[in-house]
C-alpha cells in the first residue's frame, strides 16, 4: 500500500509540475525575447534623438555604443550605412522602416529593430539596432534549467512527504491486518486499536463491534453445546442402565421390547454424539472413529429400517456390488448418514428403495434411490432450512453433508429421477484389506 500512496501522490506532483513548469517556461522564453527586443528598441530611440538633419550634407553622426555583440547604424533614404556598425546595404527591416514605421523582427540569426528618423514629418533616415539571437537563447536555456532545477526539487519534496503520509495512512491499516490475521489464528480477544485517521477507526471500531457480536455467539454456542451434552448424555445413560436392569429380570414378555427400546436409545446416544462432535468442526481421523465392516453396516441398517418401511408398504434392499464386505468405514457418522437418507427416502420418496455400495478404489460409494424424483434445485437440496416450514425443516440434508465432509468425503445428488443420493467415503489401504481375523 505504501508505494501505492507513493505512486499516486508522485504521479499528481508531476502531471502538476508539468501543467505549471510548461506554461512557465514558454512564458520565461517570451519574456526573455521581448526585453531584448525592448532593449534594442530603446538603443534605436536613443540613436534615433542624436541624428541631426544636416547628416545628408556630411555633418558626423555620434551615435551611442551598440548592445554587446551587436550593431548599431544609421541608414539613409537609399539603404546605405552613413554610420555606424551594420550591413552596409540595408536589409528587409530597413526597407520597412523607411515607410515610416518601427520594426521588430529577425534578419538572419539576428534580432533586429529598426526606428524611422524623422524631420518636418518626413522619413530622413533609418537607425538600426542588432543582437545575436543565440545570446537570448542562451539565456532561455539557463532559465529553464533553473526551472528544471526547481521542478525537481518540488518532485523530491513530494516525494518525501508522500513517503511521510503514506507510513502515516499504512501503519494503521497493516495493524488492523495484524489483528484480523490473530482473529484468523483463534485470538478472539483482540481488538484493533485507534489511530489518528478517522476512517479508519470507523472501521476498527465496527471491526471491533463485529468481533465482540462474534465472540458473544460463539461463547453462548459453546454453552450450549455443553450444556447439551451434560443434559442428554446424562439421561440417556441412566435409561440404558435402567433398561440394562430390566432386561436382567427374568419377565420374557417384556425381553423384546425392552431390547428394541435399549437399541433405539444407542442410537440416540451415537446420534447426541456424533451432533455433539460436528459441533466442534472436527474431522474424524481413522484412530479416533470406531470402525465397522460394510457388510455389518448394512445388516444393521437393513435391520433397523426394515419394519418402518415395510409398514408403509414398501420394500428396502441392501447390496454390496462388488464390494468386500468386510472393508472397514467409520461406523456411527456414516450410519447417520444413511440413517439420514433413509429417513428422506421414507418420508419424500416411493416405492422399494435400495441402499448399494460400490467399491472406487480409494472410495466407496453409498448410493440410496428410490422410485421416486426429486424437484427444485439440486443446488439447494443441502442447504439448511432450504424447505421452509418450522424449526427443523430442511436440516437432514445438510446435517449429511456435514458430517460427510466431517469424514473427508461429500454427499450429492446423482441422479433426480429415479432419486439417488450417493456419499463418497474415502478408504484408506489399510482399510481396504478387511477387518483382522
Amino acid at each position: 500500500m505504501r508505494q501505492r500512496v507513493v505512486l499516486v501522490a508522485l504521479t499528481a506532483a508531476l502531471v502538476a509540475v508539468v501543467l505549471l513548469a510548461v506554461p512557465l517556461a514558454l512564458a520565461i522564453r517570451s519574456s526573455l525575447y521581448a526585453d531584448q527586443r525592448d532593449t534594442l528598441e530603446r538603443s534605436a530611440l536613443a540613436g534615433a534623438v542624436r541624428v541631426s538633419p544636416d547628416y545628408v550634407t556630411g555633418d558626423p553622426v555620434e551615435l551611442p555604443e551598440p548592445p554587446a555583440g551587436g550593431h548599431l547604424g544609421l541608414y539613409d533614404l537609399r539603404s546605405r550605412l552613413r554610420a555606424g556598425s551594420g550591413p552596409r546595404s540595408g536589409d528587409a527591416p530597413v526597407r520597412r522602416a523607411l515607410g515610416g514605421e518601427a520594426v521588430r523582427g529577425h534578419s538572419g540569426s539576428d534580432l533586429v529593430v529598426t526606428v524611422p528618423v524623422s524631420h518636418a514629418e518626413q522619413v530622413i533616415g533609418v537607425v538600426r539596432v542588432s543582437a545575436p539571437a543565440a545570446s537570448v537563447s542562451d539565456r532561455v536555456l539557463v532559465a529553464w534549467a533553473v526551472l528544471l532545477g526547481v521542478a525537481a526539487m518540488a518532485l523530491a519534496v513530494a516525494v518525501v512527504v508522500a513517503r511521510r503520509q503514506a507510513r502515516v495512512l499504512a501503519a494503521p491499516l497493516e495493524d488492523l491486518s495484524r489483528h484480523c490475521r490473530a482473529v484468523t489464528e483463534g485470538d478472539l480477544n483482540a481488538r484493533a486499536a485507534r489511530s489518528s485517521i478517522a476512517e479508519i477507526d470507523q472501521v476498527a471500531r465496527t471491526h471491533n463491534e463485529m468481533l465482540h457480536s462474534l465472540s458473544e455467539l460463539l461463547r453462548h454456542e459453546r454453552d450450549f453445546t455443553a450444556n447439551a451434552s451434560h443434559q442428554l448424555r446424562t439421561p440417556l445413560t441412566g435409561l440404558q442402565l435402567a433398561l440394562e436392569a430390566g432386561l436382567a429380570q427374568d419377565d420374557a414378555g417384556l425381553r423384546p421390547v425392552l431390547t428394541e427400546a435399549l437399541a433405539t436409545t444407542h442410537r440416540l446416544h451415537h446420534t447426541v454424539e456424533e451432533v455433539l462432535r460436528l459441533s466442534g468442526a472436527a474431522k474424524v481421523s481413522p484412530s479416533a472413529a470406531g470402525k465397522i465392516a460394510v457388510g455389518q453396516l448394512l445388516r444393521d441398517a437393513e435391520e433397523r429400517w426394515h419394519g418402518l418401511f415395510a409398514r408403509d408398504g414398501r420394500r428396502l434392499e441392501c447390496a454390496a456390488r462388488d464390494t468386500p464386505t468386510d472393508v472397514l468405514v467409520p461406523g456411527a457418522p456414516v450410519s447417520e448418514v444413511l440413517g439420514i437418507l433413509l429417513d428422506n427416502a421414507r418420508v419424500h420418496g416411493r416405492g422399494t428403495v435400495r441402499v448399494t455400495v460400490r467399491d472406487l478404489e480409494d472410495a466407496l460409494a453409498f448410493d440410496v434411490s428410490d422410485e421416486g424424483a426429486v424437484a427444485g434445485e439440486p443446488a439447494r437440496l443441502f442447504d439448511r432450512g432450504h424447505r421452509g416450514g418450522g424449526p427443523g425443516a430442511g436440516i437432514g440434508l445438510a446435517l449429511a453433508r456435514d458430517l460427510a465432509v466431517s469424514l473427508g468425503g461429500r454427499i450429492s445428488l446423482s441422479s433426480a429421477h429415479p432419486a439417488t443420493f450417493t456419499l463418497l467415503i474415502p478408504v484408506d489401504e489399510d482399510e481396504a484389506q478387511g477387518a483382522p481375523d
